[in-house]
């Protein structure tokens, strides 16, 4: 390409970026978007290295070399306190990327809810199934966490003396250790990763339908509703961080498998950072809400059914929207 149909063709967008750089310098109100900001500087960077790659003339390199060193000035400076970039992950980031990669998502519920529903129906029609994917003493323990007669739901019997603090700490190492395990399960070509949803979706399907079929429905029921909206979907999309890993090793396409894998853990690691910090709400939920034995089990359906709406809302409305942008 001759250099008068290079600069006819990138003009527009320099003289944008060169726009931007002008109202970021200067002291006046910001009045527009800046979200393509780095999208422009990325392509001003890649025009004046194609630009010095074919010796076009040093004027235009001089230009583009300005643009280039401005756009890293002001790229840097406007970075912004860490707890607005905390909120920027929570409010587009993180709803971003999930619904970007919302077919590997989707895989991953798959993956998980489809053994926890066929695992479910076999435990409650068919009780002694519970015994393939657990011991006698685990059904044991379950069944003492949930009896209508124990003041500490969901505890085990060597917890049941524990603070609420300290129960808040052991679920927040325990659902940690599962979602992180999901996702490095993805360095194994994927297979760790389906392995984890598959066996978590039998596990807890399993006990849902036992216990089901017990008769603790409103113990179990009332107890896991307030926090499996926040703890199930973040364990599928450590899940499908984790399968990102895996894509990019079974399929690199024309790079190398290290370069393919560089190029997918940018967005495998925002899914499982906030895949965590799902996580980690749903072990405040467990500890602080959901044992109280004072809130009746109708009150809990209702505000498990309205944290699974509303998160269903956050990535479709927060994702969906930011995506389209």
């Amino acid at each position: 390409m001759k250099q008068q149909q290079f600069e006819s063709q990138y003009q527009a967008t320099w003289q944008q970026f060169e726009e931007m750089l002008d109202e970021l310098e200067s002291s006046k109100k910001i009045s527009r978007s800046m979200a393509s900001f780095p999208a422009l500087y990325r392509a001003v960077c890649s025009h004046y290295a194609i630009a010095n790659e074919r010796h076009y003339s040093s004027a235009l390199c001089g230009v583009l070399h300005s643009l280039a060193v401005r756009g890293q000035r002001q790229l840097y400076r406007h970075r912004g306190h860490w707890l607005w970039r905390f909120a920027h992950f929570l409010l587009f980031g993180f709803p971003g990327v999930v619904w970007r990669h919302r077919g590997v998502v989707l895989l991953a519920l798959g993956l998980f809810w489809l053994p926890a529903f066929a695992m479910g129906l076999a435990a409650y029609w068919f009780p002694d199934s519970i015994y393939m994917i657990t011991d006698g003493y685990n059904v044991a323990q379950f069944e003492t966490m949930y009896d209508p007669g124990n003041e500490h739901l969901g505890r085990r019997e060597n917890r049941a003396a524990e603070s609420n603090f300290a129960m808040f700490g052991y679920y927040i190492m325990n659902n940690v250790g599962i979602g992180f395990r999901t996702f490095a399960g993805g360095m194994l070509l994927g297979l760790g990763s389906i392995f984890f949803l598959v066996f978590n979706g039998l596990q807890i399907g399993g006990v849902a339908g036992y216990l089901t079929w017990r008769g603790y429905i409103e113990t179990f029921w009332g107890f896991v509703a307030g926090h499996s909206a926040f703890e199930l979907t973040a364990i599928c999309i450590c899940g499908a961080a984790g399968l990102l890993l895996g894509k990019a090793l079974w399929m690199p396409g024309r790079l190398s498998r290290m370069q393919s894998l560089r190029a997918a853990a940018k967005d495998a690691v925002q899914l499982l950072l906030g895949g965590m910090l799902l996580l980690v709400m749903a072990a405040f939920v467990e500890a602080y809400w959901s044992p109280l034995n004072s809130v009746p089990a109708f009150v809990k359906y209702v505000v498990g059914a309205s944290l699974w709406l509303l998160l269903i809302l956050y990535f479709v409305v927060a994702g969906g929207w930011r995506e389209s942008r």
